[in-house]
């Protein structure tokens, strides 16, 4: 198995990850496109904005496939408003 901050330096910017860290109170996980990386972090851009996280907290990392795409909003009313 490969070591997680290896895999992390191995990829190519804009490959969609999961990172795995350690935190305070257990784990947290970044999903989102890799953006930036250098010898003690690297950037998860997330739909949340852009999460730093630090390499010697990364306990797992993996490539992940795209997002399926949003579905189409639903047509018609709400139940109970006939």
């Amino acid at each position: 198995m490969q070591d997680p901050s290896a895999l992390l330096a191995a990829l190519p910017l804009d490959t969609r990850v999961v990172v795995r860290r350690r935190v305070a109170d257990g784990f947290s996980d970044s999903l989102g496109d890799l953006v930036a990386r250098d010898e003690t972090t690297c950037t998860v851009r997330t739909r949340r904005g852009d999460d730093v996280v630090l390499l010697a907290d990364v306990t797992a990392a993996k490539a992940v496939p795209p997002p399926p795409p949003r579905r189409a909003p639903r047509r018609g009313g709400t139940p109970g408003n006939l």
